[in-house]
C-alpha cells in the first residue's frame, strides 16, 4: 500500500494529540477516591454536576462579570432536560433567536453529506455564520463549514450559552451570527445511566437514545468517560396528507411526475404523415405516446395511446416512495480528564468520537433520453423492443421499482490536549493555558438505484435471437452479462436480472482535517481608581484541510448520478488578538459601574491574505437594579475549503421562471415582458417541468436540465458589522425577576452565495441587474439550457431586529415553587441586496426557501417544582409569513401586493401558529428519576408554505421549523 506524505503527517498528528489527550483523560485513574465532604452524600447531584472552569463566551479576560456586556442566552442542564428533544441541534433550534439552517434533516434530494447533520442558524444569517464552540475551542467542521451539533453527546452538556453578537475579535471567522458554545460537565462522581424513548402520534419516527457517564473525582483530579447511543426511524412523506403530495392536501393532484410507464417520442422526420404537426410558430411537434397500464409487448405501437402532459394518468406521485425525515443512528464515546500538576498548573485532555448513519430514500430515477448526457440515451433500431424498428427512438420512464437509496456515514473525531496555570505578577493574578486540538471529519455517501448509462446502452442496444429467446446482439456483451431491457414496459415486467445489470450503486468520500494550536494569557495590569484594568492576548495558528473524491464512474458521467469534481485543498491561518477591560467608575451616583472593553484580531489567510477585525463594548450601571450596555463589532466569514477549491456539481432545480407567460413576473409586468422579449424568449413561452407539462402555478416546477455549481478560489471573505444595545433590569422591589431588552443590527457585504437560479432569473429579468444575466443561456424556444451557479462575492445583507427576556420566579407557596420564563425575538428588518447597484429586498415576515423570517418569535415557560415533583409547560409561537400564491385567484388573499422573492404580484399571507410542551418529573427515592411529556400538546400543524424549497432542506409545503405530529416520550435517569 503506498500512504501519501499528507496521509502519514495527519495520521501522525491524530495519534500524537489522542495519546496527550488520554493521558490528560487517564492520569487521574490511579489517584485515590476523594470522601464526600461531611453531611454530603457521596455522588450528590452538587458534586456531580458541578463544573471546574467557568468558560466564558463574551471575551478571553477572565476575573470580571463579562457577560452582562452584551447579550448571552443561556440554557442549563434543567432546561436542556425539560424540552424532551435529545439533539443538541433541535434544542438549540427552539430557540427565538434560532432560525432554521440550510441543511434540516428532511433534506431528502441532497447530494451533500451535510446531510442528516444538525446545525444552528442564529439570527437568520444561515449555520456557516454561527461559530459552534465546546468549552472555548472550535470543534469539528465539514468540508462546506458546517458543525454537526448531533455529533456532541447531550449527556456530558452541562449548559449552552449563546452569544447573540459579532465575536471575530475574539474567536476569528465565522462569528457573524454568533457563537454557541457548549460548556461539558468536567467534574463527576459515581455513575450514570439514562434512558428514553419517543414516538410520533401516527406511531412512525420513534426515537431511541441511552448514555452512560462515569466518572471520578480527586481533589487533585478528575475523570470523566461517556458513552451513548441514539437511533431515530426515518419518516416516510406518504404516511401523512399534509406530506403525501407534492404539494399538500389542497392541491392533491398536482406535483406529479414522470411515470413507471415507458413513453415515447416518434423518431419520424418532420413532416411525415402521422408523425406529428407543425406549431402555429412553425416548429415541427412530434406526437409522443405511453404504452398502455398491464402492457409488456412493447415493440407494437398498437399497445400505445397518446401521452398527454397535462393529465397524470400516466405521471407518478413521487411523495410515495420518498423519506420524510432521514433515519439515523449515532454513537458517541467521550472522555475528559484533569490532573493538577501543582498547585499552579493543570494537564488536561478531551476526546470525543462519534459515527452518525444517516439513511434516506427518493423514488426512481425518471430516465430519458437526454439523462444519456452527451451521447444521449435511445433504444436501438435493431431493439425488438422498439416500437420503430429502424429509428434511435427516444424514450422517457421513471424506474420506479428501483428506488435511490442513500446511505450516509459521517465519522467524527476531536480531542484536545493542554497545559493551564496561574501566577502572580506584583499584585494581580495572571492566567495561561496553552492547547492543541486534532478534528477530523470522515464521511461517505453510498447511493444505490442511479442507472448505469453504460450498461444501460449495451441493454437497450441491437437484439438478437438465441434459442428463442431475446438476447444481446454483441457477443462480448453477452460474455459481460449484458440483457436486453424492454424498458418501455410497465412497472414489474422487468426482470431482477435487467436491474442487476443496469443498476449503479457508488461511493464518495469526504474527510476535513483541522490542526489547531492556541495559546492565551491574561490578568491584571494596573489599578486605576474604578478596580484593575485587565487585559488578554494570544496567539492562534490553524491549518485547515479538506478533499473530496466522489465516484469514479459518477464523476465521469456514467451513471445518472448527479455529476461532481474532486476537491481538494485547504489553508493556514496565523491569528494574534488583544482585548482590554478599563474600568471607569464605580461605586458612585448614577455610575455604580462603568467600563468599556475594546478588543482587536488580526487574521493572515494564506487563501488571502490579511484582516482585521475589532470590538468595542460598555457596561453602565446607574443603578444597582439596572445595566445598560452596548457593542460595536467588526467582523468576517472566510471562505470555507468548500467555497475555495471544490470541483463543480451538478442539480435538479425547482423554480418558477420570470418569463413564463401564465405565471411568471412577465405575465402582469410589462418591463418584465419587455426584459424577456429582448434576450429572445418567445412572447407565448411557457416553462415545463421534469415531466414536460407545463407549469401550472406560481410555484413553478423541477428544471428537466441539470445546472451547474461551482467554488471560486478567487473568492474574498464576507464582513459585517454588528451593533447591540440593551439594558438589564433586576428590581430590588420585585425579589426574583430579571428583564433584558436587547437591539441588535448586522450588515454583512461581500455576500458568499451560491445563488439559486429561481433568484438568478429574477435579479436579471424582474430586478433588471444585468450581473446575472450572464449566468445563463436559453434555447431559442425560451428553455433554460445551462446555468452556472458559481460562488461569487456579490451583494450585502442586513437583519435588525429586537430581543426581550423575562424570568420571574415566584415567591415560594405551599404548594411548590414556580417559575415563569419568556423569550422573544421581534424581527424589524431582513434586507438582502443581490449587488451594489441592485434595489434591496425587504424579505421579513416572508418564507424564504426553508428559512421562516418570522416577525415574531416567542417561548413562554411556566415550571412547577414541589418535594420530589415537577412539571413545565411550553409555548412556542411562530408569527404568520408572507408566502407565493398558488395563483392570482387560488390561495391569494393579497392579490395586489408585490412579492419581493419572485416578482409576481400577489401574496397569501397565513397566519400565525403556537405549539405547546408539557413534561412530568418524579425523583424517585431509590436515586433514579422519571420523566414523561408530549411536545406539541394539541397536534397542530401550522399553515402550508410554497415557497419552501426542496433544495437544500425542505419537503415542500411543509415548514422544516413546525411540528410534524405529536410526540410522546419517556425517560428513565439513574444514579449509582
Amino acid at each position: 500500500m503506498v500512504v501519501s506524505c499528507w496521509q502519514k503527517r495527519h495520521v501522525a498528528a491524530r495519534r500524537a494529540v489522542l495519546a496527550v489527550a488520554l493521558l490528560g483523560c487517564l492520569a487521574p485513574a490511579t489517584l485515590p477516591a476523594q470522601e464526600a465532604p461531611a453531611g454530603q452524600e457521596a455522588g450528590s447531584p452538587a458534586e456531580m454536576l458541578a463544573p471546574v472552569n467557568v468558560t466564558v463566551t463574551v471575551a478571553r479576560i477572565r476575573g470580571i462579570d463579562v457577560e452582562t456586556a452584551q447579550p448571552v442566552f443561556t440554557m442549563d442542564r434543567a432546561a436542556i432536560r425539560a424540552t424532551g428533544l435529545t439533539s443538541l441541534g433541535d434544542i438549540v433550534a427552539r430557540m427565538p433567536s434560532a432560525a432554521t439552517p440550510e441543511v434540516t434533516p428532511q433534506d431528502t434530494l441532497s447530494s451533500s453529506n451535510d446531510a442528516g447533520g444538525r446545525y444552528a442558524n442564529l439570527r437568520n444569517l444561515g449555520a456557516v455564520r454561527t461559530l459552534v464552540l465546546v468549552n472555548g475551542r472550535r470543534w469539528t467542521t465539514s468540508l462546506g463549514g458546517l458543525t454537526d451539533l448531533s455529533t456532541i453527546p447531550v449527556s456530558i452538556v452541562e449548559r449552552i450559552e449563546v452569544l447573540k453578537d459579532g465575536a471575530s475579535s475574539i474567536y476569528g471567522s465565522d462569528a457573524i451570527g454568533g457563537v454557541v458554545n457548549i460548556i461539558t460537565t468536567d467534574r463527576f462522581e459515581g455513575a450514570l445511566a439514562d434512558v428514553q424513548y419517543g414516538v410520533n402520534g401516527k406511531g412512525d419516527g420513534a426515537q431511541k437514545n441511552g448514555n452512560f457517564t462515569w466518572g471520578r473525582s480527586t481533589e487533585r483530579s478528575s475523570l470523566i468517560l461517556g458513552a451513548s447511543y441514539e437511533d431515530g426511524d426515518t419518516i416516510d412523506d406518504s404516511k401523512r396528507t399534509l406530506t403525501s403530495t407534492a404539494y399538500g392536501p389542497r392541491h392533491p393532484l398536482d406535483g406529479y411526475n414522470m411515470g413507471p410507464y415507458g413513453g415515447i417520442t416518434d423518431p419520424r422526420a418532420a413532416g411525415t404523415a402521422g408523425a406529428g404537426a407543425y406549431a402555429a410558430d412553425g416548429s415541427w411537434v412530434p406526437n409522443q405516446y405511453v404504452i398502455n397500464h398491464g402492457a409488456t409487448a412493447s415493440g407494437d405501437l398498437a399497445n400505445y395511446h397518446p401521452y398527454d402532459v397535462n393529465s397524470t394518468a400516466d405521471k407518478y406521485n413521487t411523495q410515495r416512495d420518498m423519506t420524510f425525515r432521514s433515519g439515523s443512528k449515532l454513537r458517541n464515546l467521550f472522555a475528559t480528564g484533569r490532573y493538577n500538576l501543582t498547585d499552579d498548573i493543570t494537564l488536561r485532555g478531551m476526546a470525543n468520537y462519534g459515527v452518525r448513519d444517516t439513511r434516506t430514500q427518493a423514488s426512481g430515477y425518471p430516465l430519458q433520453s437526454p439523462t444519456g448526457r452527451a451521447e444521449g440515451l435511445f433504444i436501438d433500431p435493431a431493439n425488438a423492443y422498439n416500437p420503430f424498428p429502424g429509428y434511435d427512438t427516444s424514450f422517457f420512464r421513471r424506474t420506479a421499482e428501483l428506488p435511490r437509496m442513500i446511505w450516509a456515514k459521517s465519522k467524527v473525531f476531536h480531542a484536545d490536549a493542554g497545559v493551564e496555570g496561574t501566577f502572580t505578577l506584583g499584585e494581580h493574578n495572571w492566567n495561561w493555558d496553552v492547547t492543541y486540538a486534532y478534528s477530523e471529519d470522515r464521511a461517505s455517501r453510498t447511493t444505490s438505484g442511479n442507472i448505469n448509462l453504460v450498461n444501460a446502452r449495451k441493454a437497450l442496444g441491437a437484439t438478437t435471437t438465441i434459442d428463442g429467446q431475446v438476447a444481446c446482439a454483441d457477443a462480448a456483451d453477452r460474455a459481460a452479462g449484458c440483457v436486453p431491457w424492454n424498458i418501455l414496459a410497465g412497472p414489474g415486467a422487468t426482470p431482477d436480472a435487467v436491474w442487476r445489470y443496469v443498476a449503479s450503486t457508488t461511493t464518495a468520500h469526504e474527510t476535513t482535517r483541522t490542526n489547531d494550536f492556541i495559546a492565551n494569557l491574561t490578568g491584571g495590569l494596573i489599578d486605576l481608581p474604578a478596580g484593575t484594568l485587565r487585559v488578554a492576548g494570544g496567539l492562534e495558528h490553524r491549518q485547515e484541510d479538506g478533499r473530496y473524491v466522489p465516484d469514479p464512474a459518477d464523476s465521469a458521467g456514467l451513471t445518472t448520478q448527479l455529476a461532481s469534481d474532486p476537491t481538494n485543498g485547504g489553508y493556514i491561518v496565523n491569528e494574534a488578538y488583544l482585548e482590554f477591560d478599563v474600568p471607569l467608575l464605580a461605586d458612585l451616583p448614577m455610575a455604580q459601574e462603568l467600563a468599556v472593553n475594546a478588543s482587536s484580531r488580526y487574521s493572515h489567510y494564506t487563501a488571502f491574505g490579511g484582516r482585521t477585525n475589532n470590538k468595542y463594548s460598555f457596561r453602565w450601571k446607574p443603578f444597582d437594579d439596572l445595566l445598560l450596555r452596548g457593542t460595536y463589532a467588526q467582523g468576517f466569514r472566510a471562505p470555507t475549503v468548500s467555497d475555495l477549491y471544490a470541483g463543480s456539481t451538478e442539480s435538479f432545480e425547482s423554480f418558477l421562471d420570470p418569463c413564463d407567460s401564465a405565471f411568471g413576473a412577465s405575465a402582469t409586468d410589462a418591463a418584465v415582458r419587455s426584459r424577456c422579449a429582448a434576450a429572445g424568449v418567445p412572447a407565448n413561452y411557457r416553462q415545463v417541468d421534469q415531466s414536460g407539462a407545463q407549469v401550472t402555478s406560481n410555484t413553478g416546477g423541477q428544471n428537466p436540465t441539470a445546472f451547474r455549481a461551482g467554488a471560486n478560489p478567487r473568492l474574498k471573505p464576507e464582513s459585517s458589522i454588528t451593533r447591540t444595545a440593551g439594558l438589564v433590569y433586576s428590581p430590588v422591589y420585585l425579589d426574583g425577576l430579571d428583564m433584558t431588552l436587547d437591539y441588535y443590527k448586522v450588515d454583512i457585504h461581500d455576500v458568499i452565495t451560491p445563488i439559486l437560479a429561481g433568484d438568478i432569473l429574477n435579479f436579471c429579468y424582474v430586478r433588471n441587474d444585468p450581473t446575472y444575466c450572464g449566468r445563463f443561456t436559453r434555447a431559442p424556444n425560451g428553455t433554460i439550457t445551462a446555468l452556472d451557479e458559481t460562488l461569487v462575492n456579490l451583494g450585502s445583507l442586513r437583519t435588525e431586529g429586537y430581543d426581550l427576556g423575562l424570568h420571574y420566579r415566584f415567591p415560594q407557596t405551599r404548594y411548590g415553587e414556580f417559575t415563569l420564563l419568556s423569550d422573544s425575538t421581534y424581527l424589524k428588518d431582513y434586507t438582502q441586496r443581490s449587488s451594489a447597484s441592485a434595489e434591496p429586498r425587504q424579505l421579513a415576515g416572508y418564507m424564504n426557501g426553508v428559512q421562516g423570517l418570522y416577525r415574531v418569535r416567542s417561548n413562554l415557560s411556566l415550571d412547577w417544582t414541589w418535594r420530589r415533583f415537577g412539571a413545565t409547560w411550553t409555548t412556542r409561537y411562530y408569527s404568520g409569513l408572507k408566502d407565493s400564491c398558488w395563483s392570482s385567484t387560488v390561495e391569494c388573499n393579497q392579490p395586489d401586493t408585490l412579492n419581493v422573492i419572485s416578482g409576481v404580484s400577489g401574496v397569501s399571507r397565513k397566519g400565525g401558529v403556537a405549539f405547546n410542551d408539557f413534561q412530568f418529573r418524579w425523583m424517585a427515592p431509590w436515586n433514579g428519576s422519571v420523566r414523561v411529556g408530549i411536545n406539541n400538546v394539541f397536534g397542530r400543524k401550522g399553515p402550508l408554505y410554497y415557497n419552501v424549497s426542496s433544495a437544500g432542506g425542505g419537503s415542500p409545503p411543509y415548514n422544516p421549523a413546525f411540528d410534524i405530529d405529536r410526540y410522546f416520550y419517556i425517560g428513565y435517569q439513574q444514579r449509582f
